[in-house]
């Protein structure tokens, strides 16, 4: 799998973003999909993921880091090999580079349990 992701930008604080990711590869609806994002100086740390679709209900589940739950929401389409995410009332801490990652195994929210990685996207939030 190759992902892509993309629509970072500069924002003030309180207003929204969606980045997309784009996955090139069969079988993507079999993979969970996160997101984590990198600060200047710091670690690479857990944004959110979305589980791979059921086959017999069709619902996938989100799971999302304190820091940014009822602000964020992650999605996908299945059909079009894409992950999304609506990042709402942006604070200054948001600013990193955000990056997609995708794994057909969910071991962990934390970066050595994906196994594919897009190149990042900057997304910088002034107040």
């Amino acid at each position: 799998v190759q992902l892509q992701a993309s629509g970072g930008g500069s924002v003030q604080a309180g207003g929204s973003l969606r980045l997309t990711c784009a996955a090139s590869g069969r079988s993507f609806e079999t993979y969970v999909l996160g997101w984590f994002r990198q600060a200047p100086g710091q670690e690479r740390e857990f944004v959110g993921r979305i589980t791979w679709s059921d086959g017999r209900t069709g619902g996938r589940r989100t799971y999302y880091a304190d820091s940014v739950k009822g602000r964020f929401t992650i999605s996908r389409d299945d059909a079009k090999n894409t992950v999304y995410l609506q990042m709402n009332s942006l604070k200054p801490e948001d600013t990193a580079v955000y990056y997609c990652a995708a794994d057909q195994f969910y071991t962990g929210d934390y970066p050595d349990s994906y196994k594919f990685w897009g190149l990042g996207t900057q997304v910088t939030v002034s107040s």
